[in-house]
């Protein structure tokens, strides 16, 4: 992999310092595309370099150092390899961005030791989880003057190829416990960054909100996905602006999604089948503050998004040797019961008049489940859509909004959402579409004479949340969204 653009090699620094010598360069500039020569800067120091332990700290070259961050002290030998000493330092990044994530682990973290035997491996995760470490320290800690041009810095070097690669072994490294907390820590300094710029109207382009990263294996193609609601584009809002107290809950949530797609390949006499359904979509709105904050500066924890529509394409990215789609879910014609009531009456007005009463009622009831799913192909896409419809009118929830009336009706199904027995989603407020009820089948047919090749597959979908005030007195309403790719392979064999 190529490095990254402006941040230094700290691995390599580190492995490279000579024998104890009171002359070696015990410090390196972590941003130095972002200032000039007569501008204080953000730097990274090797402390007490002549002793048996050291440590590495970031501070702020002013005339007097303003110091932001200072490692646990390790046993540094410029003599050997410091396996050892690597991994308890990378060990220590991980563990203190996990300390700004608001519901912290109670788990140590583990940083597998083989690891530490593949030296691309530890290098990528080791600058990797350390520029993570400078871009929180330098959200939560730097002077002003110096965190808006280093934060702008350190984004392009989030965005680049290296750091992709780099995230996503080192999610595979801590595992899906360690991750959630990884990147809600991340998430809330973006949250907290975008929030910072909006208020001082600054126009500054944040880093990438989104992250994301997919594998295959047995038989399942996976997708995993973050993003802060913040950072989500705004498809559509109405009614006056949100106060400050329910645009603090709205804001201070994260998106988390999981796409797993169930693959097989079926060698048949005359093509190749590949079939893929759901296995598991599952969508959550998690907060990222603490409920005791949210209480106090927000407008409380039930306020916030929710999801409203999900919507999949999966297309095989070479397509010279498709030779056909199907899908296994006809369109719904969802029953429909029509009873008519008819009703006479007569009566007899003194003293001449005769009164005749006709009265005829008609009564309709249409069966409608909250989520519709629905299958539907283009050229050798296939589409997969998951729609929230409101049940008292049955419109689609993320391209419409409710009435003023329907907004202040206590019993209305998006009041109490994540309490009511009727809620369409998870007392969480995020919805699971499982394979036992949405399975159903997409297939390929492929030119057998690619038997023995590896094909790729393009996931590309978008998630919409949706807000309507829960238990809030507003009238504002917005629906957000999000866009993913990512691209998984299979082997015909």
């Amino acid at each position: 992999m190529a490095n990254f653009p402006s941040f230094p090699d700290v691995f390599s620094w580190i492995q490279n310092l000579p024998p104890k010598s009171d002359n070696i360069n015990t410090s390196i500039n972590l941003c130095p595309s972002s200032f000039s020569s007569s501008q204080p800067s953000l730097k990274l120091s090797l402390n007490n370099p002549n002793t048996s332990h050291v440590s590495l700290s970031i501070f702020a070259d002013y005339n007097l150092p303003v110091f932001l961050w200072t490692s646990k002290k390790i046993a540094l030998n410029p003599t050997s390899n410091n396996d050892d000493a690597l991994h308890a330092l990378v060990t220590n990044f991980i563990e203190d961005v996990l300390k700004y994530c608001p519901n912290k682990s109670p788990f140590p973290v583990k940083i597998p030791r083989t690891c530490s035997q593949n030296d691309n491996l530890i290098k990528d995760i080791f600058n990797f989880s350390f520029l993570s470490l400078t871009f929180i320290v330098c959200v939560y800690e730097a002077p002003a003057d110096l965190r808006g041009p280093c934060l702008n810095g350190l984004k392009d070097n989030f965005a680049c190829p290296k750091s992709g690669g780099a995230s996503k072994l080192l999610m595979r490294v801590l595992g899906s416990n360690t991750e959630e907390q990884w990147m809600r820590s991340i998430n809330l300094a973006i949250t907290n960054w975008i929030t910072e710029i909006r208020a001082a109207n600054v126009a500054l382009k944040t880093l990438s909100p989104l992250f994301s990263y997919s594998f295959t294996a047995f038989g399942l193609w996976k997708v995993q996905l973050y993003c802060p609601v913040i950072a989500m584009n705004v498809d559509k809002c109405s009614g006056p602006s949100p106060d400050d107290r329910l645009m603090f809950s709205l804001n201070y949530h994260q998106l988390e999604g999981v796409i797993q797609l169930n693959y097989r390949v079926v060698v048949r006499e005359k093509w190749i089948e590949v079939m893929v359904n759901t296995d598991n979509i599952r969508c959550d709105v998690v907060k990222l503050l603490t409920d005791t904050l949210l209480q106090e500066r927000g407008a409380g924890t039930s306020e916030k998004h929710f999801p409203s529509r999900i919507s999949l394409q999966i297309t095989p990215t070479l397509q010279a040797n498709v030779i056909s789609i199907s899908v296994s879910r006809s369109s719904e014609n969802p029953p429909r019961e029509i009873g008519l009531e008819k009703g006479v009456e007569a009566s007899f007005d003194p003293p001449n008049a005769i009164g005749l009463h006709f009265s005829a009622g008609e009564t309709v009831t249409t069966s409608l489940k909250p989520w519709k799913f629905e299958q539907s192909v283009y050229a050798n896409t296939a589409i997969l859509n998951w729609f929230l419809h409101d049940t008292e009118d049955g419109r689609e929830v993320f391209s419409s909004k409710p009435s003023k009336f329907a907004l202040l009706h206590p019993k209305a199904w998006f009041k109490n959402r994540y309490s009511s027995a009727q809620r369409p989603f998870t007392r969480q407020g995020g919805v699971i579409f499982a394979g036992d009820e949405y399975g159903e089948r997409v297939s390929w047919k492929v030119d057998r004479g690619c038997m023995g090749r590896s094909m790729e597959w393009e996931i590309k979908g978008w998630i919409w949340l949706t807000y309507w005030p829960n238990k809030h007195r507003t009238f504002y309403t917005e629906t957000r969204r999000l866009e993913f790719r990512e691209v998984v392979c299979l082997n015909l064999v």
